[in-house]
């Protein structure tokens, strides 16, 4: 079933984001986190994807094992950098011919160590042109990422909404948001997408902060800002691991419960593959 329609016929739920394993342990561990997780009853699973197509096998080895739960609705997530629009083409006939009907379209990272990557000289220069392209190609619902914070190559907040509302306009049936840690800039950027016409569902993500100096490094890449209060709690328990993660979760939890008591009850989770972290987070918030 497309997401879309998912999302209209449950009100309540959640939504987790795997990634795809590098080492045989690693699989281990995604097959543990899957068989541990599927007891929540997901609106949807995710499992993400390397920039430039680096990554593709093994996240097609990694969709074919969330396919194995048949309760679960699969999506893939698709970066276009880099990648030719033959090969993108054939990525989704692939995947249509599996029964996998929707799509996370991004545009995915220019690759490493090269300052000056031209965007104009490619098939894909941009998230929007992944939209496009798949919508032509039909059949596949597709999700887009956005940015409660702005997207970090954004010179202002209101352009970081103008390239919003272009990719959702080119065809985007939902959207799942970067991840944040103050609610308040969720609550900002709905209101600037009604304002600016947007009328689609839009998923909260939520990263459990477990490790701040992990967490602080993933911000620095994608702009989101860590409250100071928390990070100063985290950060006097430095050197005691257990202690900085219950700190981190009781956090994760509260900003979960916010968003419910705000009528927010469908979240999307960011698992890194951990689902003692995320089975605690759940069962907190029922």
């Amino acid at each position: 079933m497309k997401i879309e329609q998912i999302l209209k016929n449950r009100d309540k739920g959640v939504s987790f984001e795997f990634f795809p394993a590098r080492t045989e342990k690693g699989r281990q561990s995604l097959e543990r986190t899957i068989g541990i997780l599927k007891q929540y009853n997901p609106l949807y699973v995710s499992m993400t994807y390397g920039a430039g197509g680096g990554d593709q096998d093994r996240t097609k080895d990694a969709v074919a094992l969330l396919l194995e739960v048949k309760e679960f609705e699969v999506m893939p997530h698709l970066t276009c950098l880099g990648a030719e629009s033959t090969q993108i083409k054939e990525l989704l006939d692939e995947y249509k011919s599996k029964g996998i009907e929707n799509i996370m379209a991004l545009r995915g990272d220019p690759p490493q160590g090269i300052n000056d990557f031209d965007f104009a000289q490619k098939d894909f220069s941009y998230a929007i042109d992944l939209v496009k392209n798949i919508k032509g190609y039909g059949h596949f619902c597709i999700g887009v990422a956005v940015y409660p914070e702005g997207h970090i190559e954004a010179a202002s907040i209101e352009e970081d909404m103008e390239h919003t509302k272009q990719k959702i306009d080119a065809g985007a049936d939902f959207a799942v948001t970067q991840m944040f840690f103050d609610n308040q800039y969720y609550y900002s950027m709905l209101d600037r997408m009604k304002k600016k016409g947007i009328d689609i569902p839009v998923l909260p993500g939520i990263l459990p902060l477990t490790d701040v100096a992990k967490v602080k490094k993933f911000a620095s890449i994608c702009r989101a800002t860590i409250p100071r209060h928390i990070e100063e709690r985290m950060q006097r328990v430095k050197g005691q691991p257990q202690e900085m993660e219950k700190i981190g979760i009781d956090f994760t939890i509260e900003q979960c419960r916010q968003l419910i008591s705000n009528g927010i009850n469908q979240l999307h989770f960011f698992t890194l593959n951990k689902p003692q972290v995320i089975t605690r987070i759940l069962e907190a918030i029922n």
